[in-house]
């Protein structure tokens, strides 16, 4: 959450730089965004503005005067109101000091009651305020060690990044939320909270990690300890991603570039090296225990996977949501085995669950897009998904090809490893011939009978459980209309009470042992007014609408959920929302 970048280096034109950063950055959060620049004659400016970063044209004039350094700051709000003033970057006064943070400060009470008595005046009602003012508190000793001493006051998870009117230097520091340094041959620097803000410039980054500053002057960047002091010698990390997959290309949308990425993503994370897969099988054939733990989508292909070792591979796994894992800590030895899923490797609640379990000797295995993250460095065993770059808040590639990986980690358990790479082949294969414009069409012309649905339902059986989980998390991020998913039996148990007269029901089928119970399942809305949306390989009586799938046994949790993306981002047009920047989200939680 929250998007970071800040420019230093011989470019006069640092604002600048920083806008068209930040643009990048702004799937991070899209409430409000500002800029500070440091002029050639030490003064800094600040411009703020509520609203969307990526329909600005160009900056006041005074920020495009001649400036060598410079950062900004794209909002997602935790503590205080969308609003100029609780926009970043904060500021002490006569702009001595200038930041901009992503986290939360959770001792911020406190310590705005004390600034205030000492006489220090806020202007917003955020948290990150107060670190502005800490830092000039202690400025009398220099801007290095009044930053330092300010990490000393502060409780939470943060990335924060500083700058000072009184020293030519950019200060950044790190505690649960993500900070990279970007480096080209001429000594510039740039520090973001994600690659795409730089990608253009330089593929050549370092990483800060928890508990690390950096700071960067006259070309160079030393990094240290926080608590020691320490120096610390960074290694130069080279990124893989190309400029062009921060791009839409000829798509109106990421989300639907991303969608029909899927084509390729799927074959990437089918031919994942064999011997990691059958490494991490065998680590959970010999675990005393095995827990799943994602959050949000990520979370439900968690559960998606204890669904497939139960059928594939006659073994049961754990699954825990990131934010409920504190419960599992009474349980975990140096035998148990934790397997975080992650899109960014960057999600507060899925790494805090990782430190719990490392802090009882656990290992850890990591499925995760971003090699490099927080997450990936955490982890015993990485089984990187390499989906590319995904910039769409709503998850689409990475969620199939992480639905991919642990489907092969179940046949290879079950020492079927060939059978189940044959099984997705076949599925990708089928896939591609789905991913079309007449496919789109159809799901359109479905999107335009329920978009004015005040209610969806979703249900699923065994695997389509799950991913009836996922369907409704789909809906409502980009139709915003309130959809729930069930298990097709719980109907009876509650959820039928609130089916009317046309409510949209969407059926998840497969030709499996539960597609007869869910037919019956959906007989039992339609009797009572719902309009049945089958997603299946066969058309049914009790269908109303249908969209057709393949049957492709136990991958049919990818097959069903691409349909679901597709509509969801149609309902998306069709209500005239954003399906890039669903309101109130952001890509990466990196806050509890």
């Amino acid at each position: 959450m929250c998007g970071i970048f800040a420019y230093f280096g011989s470019s006069d034109k640092a604002a600048e730089i920083v806008l068209k950063g930040l643009k990048k950055l702004e799937y991070r959060g899209y409430d409000s965004w500002g800029i500070a620049a440091k002029m050639q004659d030490g003064e800094v400016k600040i411009e703020k503005h509520v609203g969307k970063i990526s329909e600005v044209i160009n900056l006041n004039d005074e920020l495009t005067k001649s400036a060598h350094l410079a950062l900004g700051h794209s909002r997602w709000a935790t503590h205080g109101g969308v609003t100029k003033y609780n926009a970043h970057p904060h500021n002490s006064a006569n702009n001595e000091v200038v930041i901009a943070h992503n986290g939360i400060f959770e001792n911020y009470t406190e310590l705005k009651e004390e600034l205030i008595g000492k006489g220090y005046k806020f202007q917003s009602e955020t948290d990150t305020e107060v670190f502005a003012h800490l830092i000039a508190d202690n400025l009398d000793k220099g801007f290095e060690e009044a930053f330092k001493l300010a990490t000393k006051r502060v409780d939470g998870r943060y990335g924060v990044i500083a700058m000072c009117k009184a020293e030519n230097k950019l200060i950044a520091a790190r505690r649960g939320s993500p900070l990279i340094i970007g480096r080209d041959e001429n000594g510039t620097h740039f520090i973001a909270s994600d690659v795409p803000a730089f990608l253009e410039y330089t593929k050549e980054v370092m990483y800060l990690d928890d508990n690390e500053m950096v700071v960067i002057e006259n070309n160079e960047s030393q990094f240290s300890d926080l608590e020691t002091g320490e120096k610390i010698d960074k290694r130069v990390v080279s990124i893989d991603w190309e400029v062009e997959e921060a791009e839409k290309g000829d798509y109106p949308h990421f989300m639907i570039k991303e969608i029909m990425d899927q084509k390729e993503t799927l074959t990437k994370a089918i031919n994942t090296d064999e011997e990691k897969i059958r490494e991490v099988a065998e680590a959970i054939k010999n675990a005393s225990e095995t827990y799943f733990v994602g959050c949000g989508t990520s979370g439900k292909v968690a559960m998606a996977a204890e669904y497939l070792f139960a059928n594939v591979a006659k073994k049961h796994v754990n699954v825990k949501f990131g934010s409920e894992f504190q419960s599992a800590r009474h349980f975990l030895t140096e035998q148990s085995l934790i397997i975080a899923i992650s899109q960014s490797g960057e999600t507060a609640d899925t790494l805090e669950a990782m430190e719990i379990a490392k802090s009882k000797g656990a290992k850890i295995v990591s499925i995760v897009n971003v090699e490099t993250s927080t997450m990936a460095r955490m982890s015993d065993i990485i089984l990187p998904i390499k989906a590319g770059l995904e910039k769409a808040v709503a998850s689409t590639k990475t969620t199939t090809s992480q639905l991919a990986i642990i489907t092969l980690m179940a046949y290879a358990l079950a020492e079927k490893l060939d059978e189940g790479k044959k099984t997705l082949i076949q599925a990708a294969g089928k896939i591609n011939d789905m991913l079309n414009p007449r496919y789109e069409e159809h799901i359109a012309s479905v999107a335009e009978k329920i978009k004015e649905a005040s209610d969806i339902m979703v249900i699923g059986r065994d695997l389509n459980f799950p991913m009836a989980l996922e369907s409704a998390i789909k809906l409502q991020e980009l139709s915003y209309i309130h959809a729930e998913g069930f298990a097709g039996g719980e109907l009876k148990h509650g959820p039928i009470a609130l089916i009317e007269e046309g409510t949209p029901c969407i059926v998840l089928v497969s030709n499996d042992d539960y597609k007869a119970e869910i037919l019956s399942n959906a007989m039992e809305i339609k009797s009572r007014g719902g309009l049945i949306i089958g997603v299946a390989p066969e058309n049914a009586e009790v269908f109303d609408l249908w969209i057709k799938v393949p049957d492709v046994g136990a991958a049919a949790p990818i097959v069903n959920i691409i349909p679901i993306q597709i509509l969801s981002y149609k309902l998306a047009l069709a209500r005239q929302n954003n399906p890039d920047m669903p309101r109130n989200l952001a890509k990466s939680v990196t806050v509890k």
